[in-house]
């Protein structure tokens, strides 16, 4: 099998991976992303591997970071402190093994509510910040997931244009 051929199938195979994980959380959506995309750009070498996997990168990283920029400053107005995400995140982690694939949401949502009304003593408050937080995260998990399908769209141009010109 063709060099090429073989790092674009598994260049692929990690796009979809990252894409994956941008939803489910367990894996590193855009820095897989940006990986595989530099990588493959690496290995084949051409003019049209090169740009392509260059502009889908940036996509998939200004993804990344445009999702930690919408969820903090949503946080950090909403005043979630840091202890509140750390025990929704232990939660998270606990529900993923009490519930399979479904326990990472509802134990994350359920920890955070937890600690928010640790903290605010006052269940209506309690829930109106955890949804918040939650809405915002939701927000950050799709515009990281569209940045890399965005990526993924482009290192498909990229991937015609190198096989078409070699």
């Amino acid at each position: 099998m063709d060099t090429d051929l073989l790092t674009t199938v598994v260049a692929g195979l990690l796009l979809a991976a990252a894409a994956v994980g941008t939803l489910y959380p367990v894996l590193p959506g855009s820095p897989l992303a940006v990986a595989a995309l530099i990588g493959w750009g690496w290995v084949l070498g051409s003019t049209a591997s090169w740009t392509a996997a260059a502009v889908a990168a940036l996509l998939a990283a200004a993804g990344w970071a445009a999702a930690a920029v919408l969820t903090g400053r949503t946080l950090k107005r909403q005043q979630v402190p840091g202890r509140s995400i750390a025990v929704a995140m232990a939660a998270g982690v606990v529900g993923l093994f009490v519930i399979p694939f479904f326990g990472l949401f509802i134990g994350f949502a359920a920890g955070l509510l937890l600690g928010e009304y640790a903290r605010r003593r006052d269940l209506c408050t309690a829930v109106s910040s955890s949804l918040q937080a939650l809405k915002a995260m939701g927000l950050g998990i799709l515009v990281e997931f569209a940045m890399v399908c965005l990526a993924a769209s482009v290192w498909t141009i990229g991937v015609a244009a190198h096989f078409a010109t070699r």
